[in-house]
């Protein structure tokens, strides 16, 4: 027992002085629970999934009506999900040991429809919510079974635009709350921390969207944000590190994917495990997707999120059992990465602690493998997706090469099941990045 536990705290050391010398790292969560118990200690359950889906569906015609490029999916923000064959390949080929085994997929976030990325759940789902009770309580709407199309009315946008909505943000979660708030009529507000990219500060200007500027870190423009929004009483701040309902609007995507596997035909049981690897910044989109899927494919889903090496704040959180009360910086990392979506210090002060049981790990990865991947997979399957997205490549990567992956497949005895699985890249953004800034991002070196 004492032998355990004191190579147990040296695994763990050994670890924090490899994430605090920037080394990509792999780590299979040791405190994930069994699915049931994880289920039971847990302040939310599989219902809440559903009222959001309900939610979302009862949004439906109006997201129809204000964007037409949601008809396809009948008003519902949802991506294809489709499989990426010749990515496995090249992968394979230039990696020494343990290929990707079973299918290899892409969940297209990339191309949700409004946002262009994975923030258009969550952002659209906690604004359609807060949207839902000021209509119902001003009169907007007689009840929860009105016509939601009233709320594209004159008068209805009238009443929205005495109202503020605001938001910190390094990029896409702001693209998300900006484009939605100013097309219901609010006033929206985006505060933007130093490494958002420009195009994006331009996108949301030119959909008449404040945004407000600031030299520090995401951080700083989350507190700031708050700060502002607080001295008005007609303001409503959507706080990506604590929100529930950001949370819940990132887990709906877990029913869609659901019907998707369905329809193509894809079991997710014992003997045919699923592995989801999802890029992570403070914790809210990878943590509510990770929820969803563990609500409903139980123990067969297998979770893991993938930092960049300078800004693995969700790990340190973990690892230190300290959550948002460290950052990156605290060890000397500079929080800095060209994956701007994940350039987060500090983790989600509600996510971490909450989805500790559920996950199954998380690996770092450095910025140049996000640009060789980058261009892998526009050579190969000539699709384009910002070097944030491809940070859930690697994790596929890991799953194959890590001596850390292998202990935790032995661990939960799935050898001889992986021939059968399938892998999840969540492509979490890059439908909306200008030509002209793909063609540098592709030819960056890291």
């Amino acid at each position: 027992m004492e032998i355990d536990s004191l190579s147990s705290l040296e695994r763990r050391e050994i670890l924090l002085t490899d994430i605090r010398n920037a080394i990509e790292v792999e780590w299979a969560n040791p405190m994930k629970m069994n699915n049931d118990d994880a289920v039971l200690r847990s302040s939310l359950n599989l219902s809440d999934v559903d009222s959001a889906y309900a939610r979302m569906r009862r949004f439906a015609p109006l997201l129809q009506l204000l964007f037409p490029e949601t008809k396809a999916n009948a008003g519902m923000i949802d991506s294809e999900l489709i499989d990426v064959p010749k990515l496995k390949e090249a992968l394979n080929s230039i990696h020494i040991r343990g290929d990707i085994t079973g299918r290899l997929m892409m969940k297209m976030d990339s191309e949700l429809p409004v946002a262009g990325s994975v923030k258009a759940r969550g952002g659209i789902y906690e604004i359609l919510k807060h949207t839902e009770i000021l209509a119902v309580e001003n009169g907007i709407l007689d009840s929860y079974e009105d016509d939601y199309c009233k709320l594209a009315s004159p008068e209805a946008r009238k009443f929205f635009a005495t109202k503020k909505i605001q938001v910190g943000s390094t990029g896409n979660l702001g693209i998300s709350i900006g484009t939605i708030s100013a097309a219901l009529g609010y006033q929206a507000i985006v505060h933007m921390s130093a490494d958002a990219k420009e195009w994006k500060k331009e996108l949301l200007r030119s959909k008449g969207v404040e945004v407000v500027e600031y030299s520090g870190d995401y951080s700083e423009a989350v507190a700031k944000g708050r700060e502002e929004s607080d001295k008005d009483p007609d303001s409503y701040f959507v706080d990506d590190e604590n929100s529930q309902e950001l949370f819940l609007g990132y887990a709906v995507a877990a029913k869609m994917l659901k019907t998707q596997l369905i329809h193509k035909k894809i079991a997710v049981d014992k003997d045919h495990p699923l592995f989801v690897f999802i890029p992570c910044g403070v914790g809210g989109a990878p943590g509510g997707i990770t929820f969803g899927l563990k609500q409903i494919f139980g123990e067969h889903v297998h979770c893991f999120f993938v930092e960049p090496t300078q800004a693995p704040s969700m790990l340190l959180g973990m690892v230190t059992g300290l959550f948002n009360n460290i950052s990156v910086q605290d060890i000397g990392l500079s929080g800095q990465t060209h994956a701007d979506g994940l350039a987060v210090g500090r983790p989600s002060g509600f996510v971490g602690e909450f989805i500790l049981p559920f996950i199954s790990g998380i690996c770092t990865v450095k910025d140049k493998r996000l640009f060789n991947y980058l261009r892998i997979l526009k050579e190969t399957e000539d699709i384009f997706i910002e070097p944030s997205a491809c940070a859930a490549i690697y994790g596929a990567v890991c799953m194959g090469k890590s001596a850390v992956m292998d202990e935790y497949k032995y661990d939960n005895k799935l050898g001889k099941y992986m021939a059968n699985s399938t892998h999840i890249i969540w492509a979490t953004g890059g439908s909306l990045v200008p030509e002209e800034e793909r063609e540098k991002l592709l030819k960056q070196k890291g």
